[in-house]
Formats: C-alpha cells, sequence, structure tokens
C-alpha cells in the first residue's frame, strides 16, 4: 500500500527525508494553526528542504556528540537483536518478528528505564 512505502523507504537521503517530513505532517495535521516541534540528531540527511519545512513544523537539532539528550539511541539494541544478522523471506515477515519485539518491550518499564534513564533526569510521573 502507498502507506507502507511512506513508513519503509528504501534509501536515506535528503530528497526521502524530504518525503518523510511531509508525509509526517500531514498524518500529524501541522498547519499554521497546529505547530509541531520535531527533534533531530543531526544525521547528514537532516537538512532543511529548500523549499523549508511543511508549514506548522518547527525543527530542533541537538548538539553533536550528546547521546544523553536522546535516550532512545540506547534502545537500538534492544531491538535490533531480533532482526539483526537474520534472514526474513518478505517484509511482512520482518515487521512481524520487529513488531512482536516492540510489543513484549512495552510490557518491560524497568528494562527500558535501564536503558534510557539518566541519573540526572528528572523522574516523570504518568
Amino acid at each position: 500500500t502507498g502507506e507502507s512505502r511512506f513508513w519503509l523507504m528504501p534509501e536515506v537521503s535528503k530528497r526521502a527525508y524530504t518525503l518523510v517530513m511531509a508525509a509526517f505532517a500531514h498524518s500529524v495535521g501541522a498547519s499554521e494553526d497546529h505547530h509541531v516541534l520535531v527533534v533531530e540528531d543531526g544525521a547528514g540527511f537532516h537538512v532543511p528542504p529548500e523549499e523549508g519545512q511543511p508549514p506548522g513544523v518547527q525543527i530542533i537539532t541537538l548538539p553533536p556528540y550528546s547521546p544523553e539528550l536522546q535516550p532512545v539511541e540506547r534502545m537500538w539494541d534492544l531491538t535490533d537483536d531480533t532482526v539483526a544478522n537474520r534472514w526474513f523471506d518478505t517484509m511482512d515477515d520482518f515487521t512481524q518478528t520487529l513488531g512482536q519485539q516492540c510489543a513484549w518491550l512495552e510490557t518491560q518499564p524497568d528494562l527500558i528505564s535501564q536503558q534510557t534513564l539518566f541519573h540526572w533526569w528528572p523522574l516523570s510521573r504518568n
């Protein structure tokens, strides 16, 4: 479907980034009246498109070499281990395996905290 092409980029490039940002802005209803803040890590393709960001989207780029500001970076090991160095017959097999791992991780708040909670970060209450 068209939607799966949106989330499964066949390449990482400035052009692909521009398309994903436009689709993201549309999906969250970003507009002049509905602002959305996106925090980026400064990857090489995270470059403002020549035509600018979609209306309502504001970008903040993290400083270089600041993993403590993006704790989700420490989560990759918990997701990658289930799919790294494996062969999947279909994209559906891949997404099902990764989805099952993510669903399991949702039930593991202590494990996620161990990976992402820095000692100096204030605890939040939900």
